[in-house]
């Protein structure tokens, strides 16, 4: 996919070493606003270092990234975008009513807490400190929390990771509204179903650099399926 002045996020040769190896390697790709792109690769690969650069969280060693327009990181996108880490071991004290209050009250529109929890189905655990719940019990809050701000894009980093079935198809559900309503998507994902019915645009991510991209119809026109795709055009990466 072609890079676009358009597009709502635009990497360009991203390099980042961790100890002299390499992480991203000259990695180029963009998303297109209103869609749902899914990055694939093995672990290691380097999605998750690629979304800390595009959330400002990691400063690249070279190259660059631009989020709607502007830099990534500034105060700017910081009202637009919306970011869901693996893991917020920082909230392990707080319930997950008093985090999405509070988070709802940085923002000057926020989503209404009270229907975002429904949404998610979190009222049953609102009041359970977050240490306490599952791992998919907290993938629901910490995906509540990257919503609650009303991004115009947002990054998800395996977003169903955990969940159960139920919890699952509900978070799909609202990922295919997030992008009716015309929000941009980048999520990564083991999940190779996942990426199947929701994205738009794929990239397989294989040590640091982008191996294949194309929709899915597009990956999977000869006849195999994505996971064949997947598995023909990586490796694994080296541990970091």
């Amino acid at each position: 996919m072609p890079s676009r002045d358009a597009d709502a996020l635009v990497v360009d040769d991203l390099v980042v070493s961790f100890g002299g190896r390499p992480a991203l390697d000259r990695l180029t790709l963009a998303a297109a606003p209103g869609e749902l792109t899914a990055l694939l690769g093995p672990n290691g690969a380097g999605k998750t270092t690629l979304l800390r650069c595009c959330t400002g969280l990691l400063r690249p060693s070279s190259g660059t990234v631009r989020v709607l327009g502007g830099a990534a990181g500034t105060a700017d996108a910081a009202t637009r975008v919306g970011s869901m880490p693996q893991s917020t071991g920082a909230w392990s004290g707080i319930t997950p009513a008093e985090l999405l209050r509070y988070l709802a009250g940085l923002y000057a529109h926020p989503l209404d807490v009270a229907a975002l929890s429904r949404r998610l189905g979190l009222d049953a655990f609102a009041r359970t400190p977050y240490r306490r719940l599952s791992g998919g019990q907290q993938q629901a809050v910490n995906l509540a929390g990257a919503l609650v701000g009303r991004p115009e894009l947002v990054f998800l980093d395996e977003p169903t990771a955990g969940m159960d079935p139920h919890a699952r198809h509900a978070t799909w559900s609202l990922l295919r509204d997030l992008r009716s309503a015309g929000v941009t998507v980048v999520l990564t994902t083991h999940a190779m179903d996942e990426a199947q019915v929701l994205a738009d645009y794929v990239f397989i991510v294989d040590r640091g650099v982008v191996a294949v991209e194309g929709t899915v119809a597009e990956l999977t026109g000869s006849g195999q399926t994505l996971e064949q795709v997947f598995l023909a055009n990586t490796e694994g990466a080296a541990p970091r």
